[in-house]
C-alpha cells in the first residue's frame, strides 16, 4: 500500500513534465473502471486528513480580532499536520468571499492566504481535494457579513435553480480552476498535488432528475474546458432519491459524509459509541453508478464526543466501504482552540485535545494499512484488528506494528520487538515511555542510537466544550510545566544525552537511569557519541528536527475541575478526586467537611497529571447530605472551591453558598435512570416540537410529554418509530449494591388516550449490549413495572440519529447478546411505536430501579 511520500509527488511531477502519453495518458490520479482512484503509476491513492479554515471567515475574523498573523498561524498548524502524519486536506472554499455575483474571481487577501496555506501544504508532501463552492455565507457562528459573492446575493436553494446564478457558478468554476497560485506557480487545474475537485459542498436539489442532471453536468463541463484532466466529483448523499441524475452527469465519483453521533448535542454524549460507528452503509451501494465511481469522505467527526477511542472505528468502517479518502472535520486553529467557537460541537486539535489528535493519527494508520472492502466483521468482534486495538472501557486507540507504536492513554501493550521501533507518539504510560503529563509526545528514530523526541503542553479541558462558547470564555487550558519522563529503548539504553533543539530550548542534560526532567519543546536524544552532525536544521520526513510549535500557557490564577458523585450509598468510603491548575506552585488539596457539627479535613494525594485523590471512609458517610468544600493551597493563598474565593470555611467572613453535595442514601432506596426535571436537556432524541418538558402542580417533578399525532418515519429505517437515549452511567456509579438487589424497573407516567399505551424499555451495558421490555403505560398517572428477570435482548436505536440519515436505525451486533449484567447498565433507551395507530400521546416523569 501507499503512503503519500517525497518519493510519489517526486514521480507524480516526473509524469506531469513527460510529453503527453510518455508513460501514461494520465498525468494526474485517475479513477478506472472500478471506482479505484489511482496514481500514474496505477498504484491505489489513500489520504487521510482534515478540513482547515483560516483563510477564510470567522476563523480569519477571529485571526484579526486576536491580532493573530494568519500566515504564522498555518505555518504552526500545519507543522502539526505532519507530526499527525496527515497527507490529505479538503476545505470548501467560501466562494462568496472570492467572487463577485457574476462568479468573477478576486484577488483579495482571502484567495491570497488560501494560496498560501495551499503552498505551506504543498511543502509537508500533502494533497488536495477543493471544493470550490460552499454556498454558505462567511458568517457562522456570527452574522453573515455583506459578501460580493454569487452565494450571497442568491442562497443556497436559488444557486441551483435560477439561471443567473447558475451562469454565475459556472464561470467561477473555470475561473478557480485556471487560477495560478503565486507561491506554486502553478494553476490549480494543473498541481499535481490537487489530486481532484468537488463540485460543491452540500447541495440540497429538489427539482427534476432531468434538471439536476443538467445542472451537475453544466458545473463539470465548466471545469473540463479549463483542461483539467482531474476526478471531478459530487456530493451523491443528499437527495439520494437522485442518484441516478447525478452519476448521469459525467462525474468520476461521489462524495459522502458522516456524523454518526448527530450534530449539536450542547455537551458531551455519554456512553459506548462504537455500535454507532461500526459500519458505514449506503443504500444505493449496488448502483452502478456507485460501483463504477470513486468514493471519498468530505466531512466526517464523532460531533460532541470527547473521547479518544472511536476515530480509528470509523476508519475501520470506512475502509470496508471501499472509501479511499476521509477528512475530518474540523481541526481547530490553535489561536481559537481555547474558545472552540468556530464549530462548537467539534473539537480537533493536538495542543489542546491531544488524545483525540493521536486517536486521528492511528485513524490515518487504518487507511494507509488496511486493505479496500476489507470486513473484520461487527462490534463487538472488530475490535481488534491488523495491530488495532479499540476499548471503550480504557477510553484507548492504540496501533502496535514492527516499527510503529501509537496510543491515545495508558497501555500496557508493547512492541514485540524494541530493536525494530522507528516511531513513537502517545499520551499517557506505556512499557516504552513513562510520563506524568497530559500532553502528547512523539519520539521517532533518526540513526542508530539518536532519537527525537517532542514533548506538548498539559491540556486541560475546563469547561463544556460543545455547548455556547465565545471568545470571552475559555473552555480549555495549555500549560508548560517541568515533568518526569522515563524511556526504556533498546537502542539509547539508560544512559544517554538530552539536548534541546527548538529555538530558545538550551536543554543539555545526561541521564544514566533513563529517566529525566522534561518541558514542552523538541530534543535530541543519543547514546554517547552517536549525536553526530544532527542539529535543529537537520530533516526528518517532512520537519526540521527543530521544530516546534506550542501556545505558552493559557493558565491565569487557580482553577479546580471537581465533578461531584451525585449519589452514594450510606457506610461505603467514597473517592474524591480533582484536577488542580494553577500559576502558582500547590502545597495541598484538601476536603473539607462537616460531619455532623465538628468540621473535617482530609487532604488529598498528588496523582499525577495535576489529578488529587482521597477515600473519605465510610463512617463519615450516613444517610443524609454530604457538603464539602475543596480547598487548595499554593504559595500565595488558600482558595475554597466551588467559590473559587480566598477564603477558609473556618473563617468568622466565609461568605461563600456554594458547596459541594452527595445524597447519602441506604442501599434499599430507589435508583432513578431517568428524571425528566433533572435530565430533559440531556436527553439524545430527535428533535420535534411534539416532545416537550412540562411542569407539574409538584414543584420537584416534571414530565417528559410525547404528544405527536403520527410518529416519524426515520430515512435508515421504513417503519414509524420514535425514541430516545439517556446516560445515565455517572448518575448510578456509587449505587452498585442497589443496582444488584433490584428486581424490578418502573417508568412513572400515563398514556394520554383512552387506552394504554405500550413502550419498550431497554437497559443498554457498557459492552453494547441491549435488554429490555414492553411496559404498557395506563390512562391513569400511576407507576408501570416490569420485572427485571423478564428482560430480553432487544435492538438498539443508533442514537443519537447519525448525519446523513439514510444510515441504518438499529445496530447489528456481531454476536448475539449473553446474559443480561445489571451492574453494567449505562443508558436508558425507550422506543415507541405505532401499535394499531399512528398516533402517541403519553408522558413520562421518571424511570426508576427498585
Amino acid at each position: 500500500m501507499k503512503h503519500f511520500t517525497i518519493l510519489s509527488i517526486v514521480f507524480s511531477l516526473f509524469i506531469y513534465l513527460l510529453p503527453h502519453g510518455a508513460f501514461s495518458q494520465h498525468k494526474d490520479v485517475y479513477v478506472d473502471k472500478e471506482g479505484v482512484i489511482r496514481w500514474p503509476d496505477g498504484e491505489e491513492v489513500y489520504g487521510f486528513g482534515v478540513n482547515y479554515t483560516v483563510p477564510f471567515a470567522h476563523a480569519y475574523r477571529t485571526a484579526k480580532k486576536l491580532g493573530i498573523d494568519p500566515r504564522e498561524a498555518m505555518e504552526n498548524d500545519v507543522y502539526h499536520f505532519a507530526r499527525l502524519g496527515f497527507d490529505a486536506y479538503r476545505v470548501h472554499v467560501w466562494d462568496t468571499e472570492i467572487s463577485d455575483e457574476k462568479g468573477n474571481l478576486m484577488e483579495n487577501e482571502h484567495l491570497d492566504h488560501f494560496d498560501y496555506l495551499i503552498h505551506l501544504m504543498k511543502k509537508r508532501d500533502m494533497k488536495f481535494l477543493l471544493t470550490p463552492i460552499a454556498f454558505w455565507g462567511n458568517g457562522w457562528p456570527e452574522p453573515n457579513e455583506d459578501t460580493p459573492g454569487f452565494s450571497h446575493k442568491y442562497g443556497k436553494e436559488a444557486c441551483l435553480t435560477d439561471p443567473d446564478a447558475i451562469d454565475a457558478q459556472a464561470n467561477y468554476l473555470s475561473q478557480f480552476l485556471n487560477h495560478v497560485n503565486p507561491y506554486t506557480g502553478l494553476a490549480y487545474k494543473d498541481d499535481p498535488d490537487v489530486i481532484a475537485f468537488e463540485v460543491s459542498n452540500e447541495p440540497h436539489h429538489d427539482e427534476s432528475a432531468e434538471k439536476v442532471t443538467a445542472y451537475v453536468s453544466k458545473m463539470v463541463k465548466s471545469m473540463k474546458s479549463t483542461g483539467s484532466e482531474k476526478p471531478i466529483f459530487y456530493n451523491v448523499s443528499h437527495s439520494i432519491h437522485l442518484v441516478d441524475a447525478y452519476y448521469q452527469a459525467e462525474i468520476d465519483g461521489g462524495t459522502f459524509q458522516w456524523y454518526p453521533t448527530g450534530l449539536g448535542a450542547g455537551e458531551e454524549i455519554g456512553g459506548n459509541l462504537l455500535p454507532n460507528v461500526d459500519q458505514y452503509t449506503i443504500p444505493f451501494d449496488d448502483h452502478e453508478g456507485f460501483r463504477k465511481g470513486a468514493k471519498v469522505v468530505y466531512e466526517f467527526d464523532a460531533a460532541d464526543v470527547g473521547r479518544s477511542y472511536i476515530y480509528p472505528a470509523m476508519a475501520r468502517s470506512f475502509r470496508t466501504a471501499g472509501i479511499q479518502w476521509a477528512t475530518h472535520f474540523s481541526y481547530d486553529p490553535t489561536y481559537m482552540a481555547y474558545a472552540n467557537t468556530e464549530y462548537d460541537t467539534h473539537y480537533m486539535n493536538l495542543v489542546f485535545a491531544p488524545q483525540k489528535a493521536l486517536s486521528l493519527k492511528i485513524a490515518g494508520e487504518v487507511f494507509y494499512q488496511m486493505p479496500t472492502y476489507k470486513n473484520y466483521g461487527n462490534y463487538p468482534e472488530n475490535l481488534q484488528f491488523d495491530g488495532f486495538r479499540i476499548s471503550y472501557p480504557d477510553d484507548l486507540a492504540e496501533y502496535v506494528s514492527t516499527d510503529k507504536f501509537f496510543y491515545t492513554n495508558d497501555t500496557e501493550s508493547a512492541p514485540q520487538d524494541l530493536d525494530q521501533l522507528k516511531e513513537l507518539a502517545g499520551y499517557g504510560n506505556s512499557p516504552v515511555v513513562k510520563y506524568d503529563g497530559s500532553g502528547a509526545y512523539f519520539l521517532d528514530k533518526l540513526d542508530e542510537g539518536v532519537w527525537r523526541l517532542e514533548v506538548m503542553p498539559d491540556a486541560f479541558w475546563i469547561d463544556n466544550l460543545f455547548g455556547d462558547n465565545s471568545l470571552d470564555k475559555k473552555v480549555a487550558d495549555v500549560q508548560w510545566n517541568q515533568r518526569t519522563m522515563s524511556i526504556n529503548l533498546a537502542d539509547i539504553g539508560k544512559s544517554f544525552t538530552i539536548q534541546g533543539l527548538n529555538k530558545g530550548n538550551e536543554t543539555s542534560l545526561k541521564t544514566s537511569e533513563g529517566k529525566f526532567l522534561i518541558r514542552p519543546g523538541s530534543y535530541l536524544l543519543a547514546k554517547e557519541g552517536r549525536a553526530g552532525d544532527w542539529t535543529a536544521e537537520s530533516s526528518y520526513k517532512n520537519i526540521q528536527i527543530g521544530e516546534f510549535s506550542a501556545p505558552k500557557s493559557t493558565v491565569i490564577g487557580t482553577n479546580l475541575l471537581h465533578q461531584p458523585t451525585s449519589e452514594w450509598e450510606e457506610g461505603n468510603e467514597i473517592k474524591i478526586s480533582a484536577t488542580v491548575i494553577s500559576e502558582q506552585e500547590i502545597e495541598e488539596v484538601s476536603v473539607y467537611a462537616f460531619v455532623g457539627n465538628r468540621p473535617r479535613k482530609i487532604p488529598l494525594v498528588e496523582m499525577g497529571r495535576n489529578l488529587y485523590e482521597v477515600e473519605v471512609p465510610g463512617e463519615l458517610l450516613k444517610t443524609g447530605f454530604f457538603k464539602y468544600h475543596l480547598l487548595v493551597t499554593t504559595q500565595e493563598k488558600e482558595l475554597t472551591f466551588p467559590s473559587g474565593i480566598a477564603s477558609n470555611p473556618t473563617n468568622w467572613d466565609f461568605y461563600a453558598d456554594e458547596v459541594y453535595a452527595i445524597r447519602i442514601l441506604p442501599d434499599s432506596s430507589a435508583i432513578y435512570l431517568l428524571d425528566a426535571m433533572r435530565d430533559f436537556e440531556l436527553l439524545n432524541m430527535p428533535w420535534s416540537a411534539g416532545v416537550t418538558l412540562l411542569p407539574s402542580a409538584d414543584p420537584s417533578k416534571a414530565s417528559l410529554d410525547v404528544n405527536l399525532d403520527e410518529l416519524p418515519i426515520d430515512d435508515g429505517h421504513n417503519e414509524p418509530n420514535y425514541a430516545f437515549r439517556l446516560y445515565f452511567g455517572d448518575k448510578v456509579s456509587g449505587r452498585k449494591e442497589s443496582l444488584i438487589k433490584a428486581t424490578k424497573l418502573v417508568v412513572t407516567g400515563q398514556s394520554q388516550e383512552d387506552s394504554p399505551k405500550e413502550i419498550e424499555v431497554s437497559l443498554l451495558t457498557k459492552n453494547g449490549n441491549s435488554y429490555g421490555g414492553t411496559v404498557a403505560l395506563g390512562s391513569e398517572y400511576g407507576e408501570y413495572s416490569l420485572a427485571l428477570k423478564s428482560l430480553k435482548p432487544t435492538d438498539l436505536i443508533t442514537l443519537p440519529r447519525p448525519y446523513p440519515g439514510f444510515l441504518p436505525y438499529y445496530f447489528e451486533p456481531g454476536t448475539a447478546s449473553g446474559q443480561f449484567d445489571i451492574s453494567e447498565i449505562e443508558v436508558v433507551q425507550v422506543s415507541i411505536s405505532p401499535e394499531n395507530k399512528p398516533s402517541a400521546k403519553l408522558s413520562i416523569t421518571s424511570i426508576h430501579l427498585e
